[in-house]
């Protein structure tokens, strides 16, 4: 059983209930569900996922009005509901913050830094992609507070256009350096771990480069090229050579240089095709060269905002 699938069940069984005996008209005003942090509120648990935080619960977001006449008393009875569901246990679970009762304001603030989500394309900027994610994941079970809600769908509208181009040209730029010219120095020069380190480099700023010409926000690194893969854009064109280019530093030393330097360039060559190609379809760079650090500029140019249209083209915050 998945993890949403679980919760789901849990608080059809419990939830409803529990928050109408404290107010049947609380009901009305306050929005259920699971998300935030971990696999299983994007979907991606599996057997191994079960060994810590996989267990019955989910989350009741309030306003800050009904939390402070409400969420102790709230937060006594969903402890008080049973551990024991559809043979899962609620002592399985580590970060017990993660559910519960909370306000809509503190779940936000959680991940954001305000309760409102970003408030200037600076905030939206340095907002790690990940937070973001998780902000937005998941699933609802029952929607009735209309501050949560508005912050849920601005974030689910994903970046401001400057802030999408800023990243994109950063990316753009890194994925030349790390892969287009720094991993292929590194190969001749047989330095496997900072080989590793280019290759590595080179893969999160793709999978990032992906998610956000899908205008999507890429998950927790350990999960972003799981998710690359189902993106409707680049996700299956870029996929297969990504998985192929991290084989390449264990390679050096193994076969000859000038055979890993060749793969290694026909690997990065055909992700930034595709990255280039899809730049040009949305019209962020008609620069027909698939060397990605000529495209960095112009979709830098194309940026309104002076602020981030004056900072180095690298500058960035994705983790």
């Amino acid at each position: 059983m998945k993890g949403l699938e679980l919760s789901q069940k849990y608080y059809e069984a419990y939830g409803r209930e529990m928050i109408e005996r404290a107010d049947p008209a609380l009901f009305m005003r306050v929005s259920v569900g699971l998300c935030g942090e971990g696999s299983q509120c994007f979907g991606f648990d599996d057997q191994i996922s079960q060994d810590h935080d996989f267990a019955p619960g989910f989350c009741v977001w309030l306003s800050d009005e009904d939390f402070s006449r409400y969420g102790r008393a709230l937060q006594n009875a969903y402890d008080s509901l049973p551990h024991r569901f559809c043979g899962f246990s609620r002592e399985n679970i580590i970060a017990g913050e993660r559910l519960g009762v909370m306000t809509g304001g503190s779940f936000y603030r959680r991940f954001t830094g305000n309760a409102e989500g970003p408030q200037s394309n600076m905030d939206w900027l340095m907002t790690p992609e990940a937070h973001l994610a998780s902000a937005v994941n998941g699933r609802l079970f029952h929607n009735r507070n209309p501050a949560f809600s508005r912050t849920r769908e601005k974030l689910l509208a994903f970046y401001p256009e400057d802030v999408r181009r800023k990243k994109i040209a950063a990316r753009a730029a890194i994925m030349a350096q790390a892969g287009q010219y720094n991993l292929l120095r590194l190969i001749k020069r047989e330095d496997k771990v900072a080989a590793s380190l280019a290759s590595a480099r080179f893969a999160e700023a793709a999978i990032s480069m992906a998610h956000l010409l899908n205008r999507r926000y890429t998950p927790f690194y350990k999960w972003g090229f799981y998710n690359m893969r189902t993106l409707p854009k680049l996700g299956g064109v870029m996929a297969p050579p990504l998985a192929a280019l991290v084989r390449i530093p264990a390679l050096i030393g193994e076969q000859p240089a000038g055979a890993v330097h060749e793969e290694a360039f026909q690997l990065t060559e055909e992700i930034c095709a595709a990255a280039a190609e899809e730049l040009r379809a949305q019209a962020l760079s008609q620069t027909e060269d698939n060397f990605l650090q000529r495209h960095a500029g112009e979709i830098m140019a194309g940026i309104k905002d002076p602020q981030l249209r004056a900072m180095h083209p690298m500058t960035d915050c994705h983790n």
